[in-house]
């Protein structure tokens, strides 16, 4: 499976390379097609609400495309920057959210539409909701081991295979077989994104068990920097306090 994943995505590079370069020769700041990626993903999720399925998957499908070449032409025009990752990141949960949020739109409004078994919208609806809560924990969870110096970088799906099972069925099939395909991948990316949660748990627990106290005592202290140096924070105990230096301890 992962053999065919390196294939695909090898040559679904090759196809867009050119968009690359047109991108790169006109010096488009990476930001502007991080944006217009998410703003993709939305107009999918309120695609999907209104439940033109096979025409969500295609703009979807334009979501993966954006999200490659952003970090392409940032490390080709040398614009890669800490802000850059950060705004990356903060948009993909946006659009992670818009994405399912319109899905469970979707199956709650099936009484009007029945485009999928009349029994299956309520259950469903909670499904989804599962699978919103759990692809953030999967975003949090590395963060927050990232932040303690760990690379939690592990689990079975990750946001790449995540689009694509949310685009591509549905733009070649839409809700064929009566919408089993579309509730089938939306019970694997719920159930996959709460394993792969527990699995980064699970990782960072074995990765600092065995840690020495003043070894995790300096990681939960380590300074984390903040524009303010003014700024008042909440120590552990509850009492406010400055930062000195810029730097916030967390």
């Amino acid at each position: 499976m992962k053999i065919l994943w390196e294939w695909i995505q090898r040559g679904y590079l090759r196809i867009i390379a050119p968009i690359g370069d047109f991108l790169v020769r006109k010096r488009v700041n990476p930001n502007t097609i991080t944006t217009v990626g998410t703003l993709c993903s939305i107009t999918a999720g309120v695609i999907y609400a209104t439940g033109h399925i096979m025409t969500a998957g295609w703009v979807l499908g334009l979501t993966a495309l954006f999200d490659v070449l952003d970090g392409t032409v940032a490390r080709r025009t040398g614009r890669s920057t800490l802000f850059g990752a950060f705004y990356d990141s903060t948009l993909d949960r946006v659009a992670d959210g818009a994405v399912l949020g319109g899905l469970a739109i979707f199956f709650a409004r099936n009484h009007l539409h029945h485009l999928i078994p009349s029994w299956a919208g309520t259950p469903m609806v909670g499904v989804t909701l599962l699978g919103i809560i759990g692809t953030f924990l999967t975003s949090y969870t590395r963060a927050r081991a990232e932040s303690l110096g760990i690379d939690a970088k592990v689990g079975i799906m990750q946001r790449p295979e995540r689009v694509t099972l949310l685009s591509a069925p549905q733009a070649f099939f839409g809700l064929v077989f009566n919408g089993w395909v579309l509730i089938g991948i939306v019970l694997l990316l719920s159930i996959t994104a709460w394993i792969t949660a527990i699995q980064r748990i699970a990782f960072v627990y074995h990765a600092t068990k065995d840690l020495p106290p003043e070894q995790l005592e300096l990681m939960r202290s380590t300074p984390r920097y903040t524009p303010d140096q003014s700024q008042v924070t909440i120590a552990g105990d509850g009492r406010p306090r400055k930062t000195l230096g810029g730097a916030a301890p967390r």
